[in-house]
């Protein structure tokens, strides 16, 4: 099982994103939308893009390495995020270069979907993923 990611030169370029993801071979896994909620139903990083947004790393990770992979082999993502604006964005994207424990998220390919409300008041990111295994 092996992926290629591709960034061709006629498309923009993000660090933390590839605008193309080959997977060969493996087990394909579709992650239900993560949210900042823990498992006790505590929302975490309050009213807090970037946190919010750490804890929703953080329960992916929890959800593809249940599905026996890791972050590295996410190919592709849909966020969610509540009152979408550049400043919310750029909230976001500092989660993902810090990532999990300070190293970068891998890059994938990402769709960033702006919306009114989401499950919870109080949430406002959410993310659900395809993973290659």
């Amino acid at each position: 099982m092996s992926l290629q990611r591709l960034n061709p030169d006629a498309l923009l370029s993000f660090d933390a994103v590839s605008q193309i993801v080959v997977a060969q071979g493996g087990t394909t896994v579709h992650i239900a939308g993560q949210s900042a909620y823990d498992k006790s139903f505590t929302l975490i990083g309050g009213a807090d893009y970037r946190q919010q947004s750490l804890q929703v790393l953080r329960n992916l990770r929890t959800a593809v390495e249940a599905a026996g992979g890791t972050v590295e082999r996410i190919v592709s993502s849909t966020v969610y995020l509540k009152n979408l604006t550049p400043e919310v964005v750029e909230q976001f994207f500092a989660a993902l270069a810090e990532g999990l424990e300070g190293k970068p998220f891998p890059p994938h390919a990402m769709t960033l979907v702006g919306v009114a409300a989401l499950a919870g008041p109080d949430q406002l990111v959410e993310m659900s993923a395809v993973a290659n295994l």
